[in-house]
């Protein structure tokens, strides 16, 4: 009997930081979660490109890491679920802030913005990592869906 070729590709997980979890910044509002995006976003591009970030959270609600997910075009871009969900399983986040920017300043969800947050929070729920919060961002302000009853 001829043996052939068992070998199959090993995964890794990992995950670095060199900031101690007391010195990073902490988000219990959406104000927090604002002005941490402030500080962390590409001012250049606002408002020419859209992209869709996570914030992702430990248990006191200090931030593991923004994670980029995807970078679109002035009218969009896409957010894959496995890309989002994978990067929080990496960090061991607890939960999860979903954020993206809208180029033209409109801070008015669009129906597939509402529908995606939906999708993600059940995804979020069914893996006991929750997305609680969801952040329209512009150059000049922000809209949360969960000030606003959306989650």
């Amino acid at each position: 009997m001829e043996t052939k070729n068992m070998k199959v590709a090993e995964v890794q997980i990992s995950y670095k930081t060199t900031i101690k979890s007391s010195e990073r910044p902490q988000i219990n509002t959406s104000i927090d979660a604002y002005r941490v995006l402030q500080e962390n976003w590409n001012y250049e591009i606002i408002e020419f490109i859209e992209e869709f970030k996570i914030i992702l959270l430990n248990r006191a609600n200090r931030v593991l890491a923004i994670a980029p997910i995807s970078t679109g075009g002035t009218a969009g871009t896409i957010a894959d679920p496995k890309v989002i969900f994978v990067s929080a399983l990496k960090c061991n986040a607890a939960s999860i802030f979903l954020v993206h920017n809208h180029p033209s300043g409109n801070l008015k969800p669009s129906h597939a913005d509402i529908e995606l947050t939906k999708k993600l929070k059940n995804a979020g729920h069914f893996l006991d990592l929750p997305v609680i919060e969801h952040i329209i961002f512009t150059k000049d302000s922000y809209l949360s869906f969960a000030d606003e009853g959306m989650m």
